[in-house]
């Protein structure tokens, strides 16, 4: 039971030895870490303004109308009309109604494509709902949006029975680029440059068994070093002397091998 404790004591203090070498040799690589994230942020903003195409975005409010209801305003009531409005926008998404709205508003489009530019949901649990167009010309999301607002109400007419749309809020044309978000991009790059920096100076760290120092084995393997044998040929400030006068003694040939 002692040698299992000590086991798991030497595992404990390896683990935090662990810990700090690493973190030691992050700080000892912050200049690459901090160059690896500027690269990235600056890659990922070039992507971001040059490459991508910006999308520009329209938007109508519509208002949930049930006329089985009028004058009654109790909870149940708006509850009812907050839940029609998940069936509104499932009339919208439907073949038919896009397909009427392409005919309308003269683009060229298909089904699919188009639903996927269009977006809807309801304004702060609201009777209201909101139909988002996004489009790279921000003319023709305005139009779509505003086509959408002149056929919805006539569809839900025709599919449910004692309900209608109103029109609360037409779109209009805006020129403010709803994507891509060129600084979050940015900081994005960032973040993924130094944790990518971070995870390869981690991964070499631990891949490398060399040892450069006795506390590495005093700590690891928990054994005494009985003695440390310098290298004496070192360039750091000739500290030994030896390589300086090893090197003149072979080119007066003073140097003799030993045998």
């Amino acid at each position: 039971m002692e040698d299992v404790k000590n086991t798991t004591s030497v595992a404990e203090e390896n683990d935090t030895l662990d810990i700090a070498q690493i973190l030691r040799v992050l700080w000892r690589k912050a200049w690459l870490i901090v160059t690896a994230g500027v690269l990235a942020a600056v890659l990922f903003f070039s992507y971001s303004f040059f490459l991508v195409t910006p999308k520009y975005a329209a938007s109508v409010q519509l208002y949930v109308n049930n006329t089985v209801s009028v004058g009654s305003f109790s909870t149940s009531v708006l509850s009812a009309a907050r839940d029609l409005v998940k069936t509104y926008i499932g009339i919208l998404n439907t073949r038919t109604t896009l397909e009427k709205v392409i005919e309308e508003s003269g683009v060229d489009y298909t089904y699919a494509e188009l639903r996927g530019m269009i977006s809807a949901s309801a304004v702060d649990e609201t009777e209201i709902f909101r139909i988002t167009v996004q489009s790279t010309d921000p003319r023709e999301a305005a139009k779509i949006a505003n086509t959408i607002a002149d056929i919805l109400p006539d569809r839900v007419a025709d599919i449910i029975d004692g309900c209608s749309v109103r029109v609360v809020d037409k779109a209009v044309v805006s020129n403010n680029k709803v994507s891509p978000n060129v600084t979050k991009n940015t900081a994005i790059g960032f973040l993924l440059g130094v944790f990518a920096a971070c995870a390869i100076i981690v991964v070499i760290f631990l891949l490398d068994d060399t040892i450069y120092s006795e506390e590495f084995l005093l700590h690891t393997y928990d054994i005494p070093v009985l003695a440390k044998i310098p290298n004496l040929l070192e360039d750091e400030k000739d500290r030994y002397g030896y390589k300086k006068h090893y090197s003149s003694s072979v080119e007066t040939g003073e140097g003799r091998e030993l045998k």
